[in-house]
């Protein structure tokens, strides 16, 4: 049985090209874990090293145009980890390139998730909860990372995220907070696409929970996602993305709740569904469930165990390392995530399947 391993943290600060350096020096043997895996991932599919360069030279101008300091990040990550270049934007690109090397998920595991923010008036202590459940490949329980950026302008931040990546979920000073999961249709790539992670980064650099939201919606995707935003005075919104096109949900009830399928109407009536985990279609209900049933106000306790639910197992929310359809790997919930923005907490647990058992981790608020 795989062993989960405590949750590395790490402080980054300075200019763009600082904060990646200090990220790869302290970070180094978990990016090099991040990039191995995914190259090699890609390499098996036939993406040679040259291929790779190409695929993910492709990426930079539309990264460039929506941040050019997101590549001098990453490069200094690159320098500080000591790794090549593009092995850093694959760790990045990784979704939009396993699509490219047409590695769906019926032969790798779905970028699943199931997330939910509670507002401040279903909260029993009134503070705004929002979390997730990431599903992924069971090695990437190993590489993963909790990470304080300082920015020299502009909230900081504390972010999980998989090392060498510039985001995942997470939430900053100024009470904003993010989730997402994986989403698919019939709408094509774009070619000129921002992958996910630097448009999470996005969300989360902004003082502004207005500016976050247009970061997230008006921004092209290489690939289609779902991604959930919060303030802590009391907001939340959901944003169904396709590469073209975003489409809005809103809280009910005061509670907010999504997996891995399409629900917004105007969304199924404009694109083909394409469903990536079957039971998508109850894990999001289960949670929903969950918090209805605590009752008028919920309770963290409610909140983490909503995360923790069983029902369908193995194909639960949360769900314990399994073999693939394909039988050739193992995939989980590889991390259970819970933040209380106000309070400036962050709690992670690494496999919750196996070992339900939650590190603390905080920002100054």
């Amino acid at each position: 049985m795989h062993n989960p391993s405590v949750l590395p943290y790490i402080e980054i600060a300075g200019s763009p090209r600082e904060r990646g350096r200090q990220h790869g020096e302290q970070a180094v043997d978990r990016i090099r874990q991040a990039a191995d895996f995914y190259v090699g991932l890609v390499a098996r599919r036939g993406i040679d090293d040259a291929r790779l360069r190409d695929l993910t030279t492709a990426f930079l101008p539309a990264i460039d145009a929506f941040d050019t300091s997101y590549v001098d990040e990453m490069r200094g990550i690159a320098e500080g980890a000591g790794i090549p270049f593009e092995h850093v934007v694959a760790i990045n690109a990784r979704r939009e390139l396993l699509m490219h090397a047409k590695m769906q998920p019926d032969n790798l595991a779905p970028d699943g998730c199931t997330a939910a923010v509670v507002l401040p008036e279903r909260s029993a202590d009134g503070v705004l909860m929002h979390g997730q459940n990431w599903d992924w490949r069971v090695e990437c329980a190993d590489t993963c990372i909790v990470m304080k950026i300082r920015q020299e302008q502009g909230p900081d931040m504390l972010v999980f995220t998989e090392a060498g990546q510039l985001a995942r979920s997470g939430f900053n000073a100024a009470g904003i907070a993010i989730t997402g999961n994986n989403l698919e249709s019939d709408r094509a790539a774009l070619r000129n696409g921002v992958p996910i992670p630097f448009i999470r980064r996005k969300a989360l650099e902004t003082p502004h929970y207005a500016h976050a939201i247009r970061a997230v919606y008006r921004s092209p995707k290489a690939v289609a996602n779902n991604m959930m935003l919060s303030h802590r005075d009391g907001e939340a919104l959901d944003i169904e993305c396709a590469p073209d096109e975003s489409f809005l949900l809103h809280p009910e009830a005061g509670l907010l709740v999504h997996a891995n399928h399409w629900e917004s109407q105007v969304a199924l009536l404009k694109l083909r569904e394409s469903l990536p985990s079957p039971d998508s279609v109850y894990r999001g209900r289960r949670v929903l469930r969950h918090l209805t049933q605590a009752g008028e106000k919920v309770g963290f306790e409610d909140f983490r165990q909503a995360f923790l639910d069983s029902f369908g197992y193995p194909y639960a929310v949360c769900r314990p390392p399994q073999a693939s359809s394909s039988g050739d790997h193992l995939s989980a919930t590889a991390a259970t995530i819970l933040m209380r923005p106000a309070e400036g907490i962050m709690e992670v647990a690494v496999l919750p399947a196996v070992r339900p058992v939650f590190q603390r981790f905080t920002l100054q608020i």
